[in-house]
């Protein structure tokens, strides 16, 4: 016989439960239930004894009140070697509880299908439940806590066999418990944060594991993809696969990366990532000719690379995807036609990213020794004013280069520095020690892959932050570029100013800075 003689099962999730109660009865435990649970085991013919009768007292409000009772808790926390709490366990008639089982009404599911009011979906937040799992969780050596109904197969073979689990299997099924708990909370305060600040005292993230996947940024590394959970689904964790294989931990950092850059532009757009920085990026009235800049900015970089675009992929700009070696390419959309043509290629990912929103509360989390950096994302763009700080006013076709520079440098890891030519990137230089450092890499890539450029198409260059001397003017001045944006803001920037108005250039300060580590 079982040491398990009395079992608690009331679950939202239906499924397996009455498995878990016939292995259990099997054994000669009994089993308590309540609601539609206990109306589910006795139509699989399994005796069961109601929680009320339990309790002597009826399910009130509803339902909203059924467990909730010192009858069904003294008897889950109670200590059984601890002779007091057996003279209380005595005293009022209470029966001792071995084994939990519950798992808790879907807030979460309630709230992905968006089809609910408020007042509806605060109806799915569980408070028994909760308060049943912490319970048995807390008494885990007297009493087996179960929150999955993936868990009910494997303990019940376990019972068969040991007509007990161990010590070391109670502790691991408290802490699947607790972690369960936490993560509910944590959506429904996720869905409620809108109310309150933004960055709270406290701060639990509910991480739900969407899938494993093959290994990390490197083959040594275990991973997995984790869904944010307390808000409807949206972003790349919510993004369908169409074709190729699963995607892996390094391409969803560059489909991130990707997906940031291009969704911060209204024209049609098309960015290629390399390591999780900008390579290549242009804009064109035709996402095919859009492609075929960003492709020519740096050719040799975006080999094996990622595209994002911001419109439907189409068949003309499948044909040339084709062509080259790229790892995955996201989109909001592709044509039938497109995918008929992209599918040809057995290993390209082809992702769909059907909403460009960026939730409002998003937060951009960092791992480090013992805790987490926590901030709110970078969603600023071009500033409503520039202010031109040169003799030189930029003209006509510098202003779209140096605001498209701008919106691409946000996305390169500092130090970065972009120059641009119109809707196209030329040079990038990105992740250096020094900004001259940026600059010189920017420049030698215009070198290489542009030697001769087109005479009258000024070229634009932005920088993520200040100038702390006016070696970067100097150097810009030598490339061709006719015209800079940058923050400002350095106790410098009067012989950076000085600089331009010697050599010809124009400048623009933002006032806004884009560092990115």
């Amino acid at each position: 016989m079982t040491h398990i003689k009395r079992a608690l099962l009331t679950t939202a999730d239906k499924s397996k439960i009455a498995e878990l109660a016939h292995a259990l009865s099997a054994l000669g435990v009994e089993i308590i239930s309540t609601g539609g649970t206990a109306k589910i085991l006795k139509q699989s013919e399994i005796q069961i004894r109601e929680v009320e009768e339990l309790t002597g007292f009826p399910e009130i409000l509803e339902g909203r009140v059924k467990t909730l009772h010192p009858k069904i808790f003294g008897g889950i926390l109670a200590i059984k070697d601890r002779a007091e709490h057996s003279r209380d366990l005595k005293a009022h008639e209470i029966e001792s509880i071995d084994l939990v089982a519950v798992n808790l009404y879907p807030f979460t599911q309630a709230l992905e299908e968006g089809d609910l009011t408020e007042e509806d979906l605060l109806e799915y937040i569980d408070i028994g439940g909760v308060s049943l799992i912490r319970a048995a969780a807390k008494n885990y050596k007297h009493v087996i806590v179960l929150c999955d109904a993936q868990d009910y197969g494997w303990v019940a073979e376990e019972l068969k066999g040991t007509e007990d689990l161990s010590l070391k299997t109670r502790r691991m099924l408290a802490a699947k418990a607790y972690y369960h708990t936490a993560y509910y909370d944590s959506s429904i305060a996720h869905y409620l944060k809108d109310v309150w600040e933004q960055l709270p005292n406290e701060l639990t993230l509910g991480l739900k594991k969407d899938r494993n996947l093959r290994y990390g940024e490197n083959p040594q590394q275990k991973a997995a993809l984790y869904r944010l959970t307390g808000g409807r689904p949206w972003g790349l964790a919510s993004g369908t696969v169409l074709h190729g294989k699963p995607l892996s931990f390094n391409n969803y950092l560059d489909l991130e990366a990707a997906w940031n850059a291009v969704s911060d532009f209204s024209e049609p757009a098309c960015i290629i990532i390399k390591h999780a920085t900008p390579c290549g990026a242009a804009l064109a009235e035709k996402l095919s000719d859009a492609l075929e800049l960003a492709f020519a900015a740096d050719p040799l970089s975006a080999f094996g690379g990622v595209i994002a675009f911001n419109r439907e992929v189409d068949p003309e700009t499948a044909g040339q995807i084709i062509q080259r070696f790229i790892e995955c390419v996201a989109a909001p959309e592709f044509s039938q036609k497109a995918l008929d043509i992209l599918r040809m290629k057995k290993d390209l990912r082809l992702v769909s990213l059907p909403s460009q929103l960026v939730s409002p509360y998003e937060l951009d989390c960092r791992p480090l020794s013992g805790g987490f950096l926590v901030q709110e994302k970078d969603l600023a763009t071009l500033p409503k004013e520039l202010r031109v700080v040169t003799q030189k006013k930029p003209s006509e076709l510098d202003w779209l280069g140096l605001k498209f520079a701008w919106r691409i440098v946000k996305h390169a890891k500092s130090n970065a520095i972009v120059i641009a030519r119109g809707g196209q990137t030329l040079g990038i230089g990105s992740g250096q020690t020094s900004r001259i450092d940026a600059l010189k890499s920017a420049v030698a890539k215009i070198n290489e892959r542009h030697p001769i450029l087109e005479p009258g198409r000024p070229l634009g260059m932005a920088s993520d932050g200040f100038f702390p001397f006016k070696d970067c003017v100097e150097e810009a001045a030598k490339a061709g570029v006719s015209a800079i944006i940058q923050p400002g803001g350095s106790i410098r920037d009067g012989e950076s100013i000085e600089a331009c108005d010697q050599l010809g250039l124009a400048m623009v300060f933002t006032g806004l800075r884009h560092f990115k580590h």
